[in-house]
């Protein structure tokens, strides 16, 4: 029950630190990343800095880097003094060859231990999924879930989402639609169609859909 209850809340880095509203789902639609602060803006913020003629970051005012090199240099000045949030974001870096980088999926997922280590929840989601795969490591659907459970717990709407899949496709329907309901009343409309195919399957009620 305690998985049950808690998460409910999406965590406070999916709000928009400016307007300090919930950035809708999926974020990367609806918002950009700023390494300088490492701070999602959302697209109205970012707008309504440009509208006044603001080209710098608009929450820590640090001028944009004009080039790979020098967001790299950003994020690993950050990553230098244990930032988690920049770990992180090295290590998807890395998982990607982004920035210049040779792509090492293991070295990414290094670095999503460290960052998971020290807080971070998207590290945390980022395991999971690796584990799910078997990227950069053994496939093991087991760690998967504990990972994304633990994300899940911390609000991580994407992570409560596959551990519903994990119940679903274990054949437990009724944990699956918990935890569907859970993340589709945070804005996840996967998971309200994922309870809708349920529904139509037989395998959850109509109030089941009708509460989230």
């Amino acid at each position: 029950e305690q998985l049950y209850g808690q998460g409910h809340e999406r965590p406070e880095g999916d709000s928009c630190p400016i307007c300090t509203q919930p950035i809708p789902l999926p974020t990367d639609q609806h918002s950009g990343f700023n390494t300088c602060c490492m701070k999602r803006i959302c697209h109205g913020c970012d707008f309504a800095a440009a509208k006044r003629g603001m080209v710098d970051c608009p929450f820590c005012r640090t001028p944009e880097p004009d080039n790979n090199a020098a967001v790299l240099e950003m994020i690993q000045g950050r990553v230098a003094k244990k930032d988690p949030a920049a770990i992180s974001l090295l290590g998807q870096k890395y998982f990607q060859g982004d920035l210049g980088l040779q792509k090492d999926v293991r070295k990414a997922v290094e670095l999503y231990t460290e960052a998971a280590e020290l807080g971070s929840i998207g590290a945390l989601s980022n395991l999971g999924v690796a584990y799910h795969r078997g990227d950069g490591v053994q496939q093991d659907k087991e760690k998967s879930v504990e990972f994304s459970t633990k994300a899940a717990m911390q609000g991580h709407v994407e992570s409560r989402f596959n551990v519903g899949c994990h119940d679903l496709h274990k054949g437990n329907h009724d944990r699956a639609v918990r935890h569907f309901q859970i993340s589709a009343k945070m804005g996840h409309k996967i998971s309200l169609d994922a309870i809708k195919k349920m529904l139509m399957a037989g395998v959850a009620t109509k109030e089941q859909y009708t509460q989230a």
